[in-house]
């Protein structure tokens, strides 16, 4: 698996570990590059929170540079790929990080990596008390499709930016 980095350690006390969004968290000035990305954040995260979705973001005192969000999922048999066919029942029950992006003013410092492995490490507790197959992502674009693949995510179908990886490579990466 890619270098998957601990947050707080790559930049110092400065930045919070992921956590809970609330609403005492400021979104306002959240720009990551995609409108879709920054929309959703500003203006369904917080109303989502413990409905539909969890989000957890990292911050400077308080001003939100980066997030996810996860939620539970599942996949039809017939059409999950062989790796989680095998030995799971009809639908196959998964993870989705539905979400993960960095302000563009804190690109490239390990943010996103770290916010991934947060998330995984999530999915493996979760594994732990409920069956689950399997992290799922929707890639939004090639760039993005490219950082999953990074960490082990293979496209399902091939070469699509929906990916996935099992929650036993998870465990074995990082559990």
């Amino acid at each position: 698996m890619g270098d998957v980095t601990d947050i707080s350690t790559k930049l110092g006390g400065g930045l919070s570990p992921p956590s809970p969004i609330t609403s005492h968290h400021d979104l306002s000035r959240f720009a990551c590059g995609h409108n879709a990305l920054d929309d959703w954040l500003k203006a369904r995260a917080v109303k989502s929170e413990g409905q539909t979705s969890r989000t957890y973001v990292c911050a400077e005192r308080n001003l939100v540079v980066g997030y996810y969000c996860i939620s539970s999922a599942s996949v039809r048999l017939d059409a999950a790929p062989g790796k989680l066919r095998r030995n799971s029942p009809d639908p196959v029950p998964m993870i989705v990080l539905g979400r993960l992006a960095v302000c563009k003013s804190h690109e490239r410092q390990g943010i996103g990596a770290g916010l991934l492995k947060d998330a995984l490490l999530r999915a493996i507790q979760t594994s732990k008390i409920i069956g689950v197959r399997g992290v799922l992502v929707h890639a939004i674009d090639d760039s993005a499709a490219a950082f999953y693949k990074r960490f082990d995510f293979v496209g399902f179908p091939a070469e699509s930016r929906t990916m996935f990886i099992p929650i036993e490579t998870a465990i074995r990466a990082l559990g």
